[in-house]
């Protein structure tokens, strides 16, 4: 990258979710090393899954998610986070749509190996 063209401008998060209406396909807002970060809209019940390869970050922007496990669950509110270990087997659900923020390794299958009509495309920018 030639550093005279870079530019400095921050991400808005509120900005980059008003430039799509869908849900349970994450868009990609940037690259952090080997991790993107990535927003979506969610609504509704997900798939169980893990990602045996790696932990999975969730951090809620606007609305109320609960991550479902098969011994209990976590609920997160606006500016709340969990990370769910690698390997661990869960559940997303949103009674009413939940905007968020996700954290994970370029290349992470959203449904991890359960795939099924939820599994969403890799590195969607937005």
């Amino acid at each position: 990258m030639n550093l005279s063209s870079r530019t400095y401008a921050p991400i808005n998060f509120a900005e980059k979710l008003t430039k799509f209406a869908d849900q349970w396909q994450p868009r990609v807002i940037a690259e952090l090393n080997d991790y993107q970060l990535k927003i979506v809209r969610i609504e509704g019940d997900f798939t169980w899954h893990d990602h045996p390869e790696t932990d999975e970050a969730f951090i809620v922007i606007e609305g109320t998610l609960r991550i479902d496990f098969r011994d209990g669950s976590v609920t997160l509110g606006p500016g709340e986070m969990y990370v769910v270990p690698k390997g661990v087997e869960h559940k997303p659900y949103a009674a009413s749509e939940v905007k968020m923020l996700l954290i994970e390794p370029r290349g992470t299958v959203n449904t991890g190996q359960s795939g099924g009509d939820r599994t969403a495309a890799n590195d969607m920018w937005i």
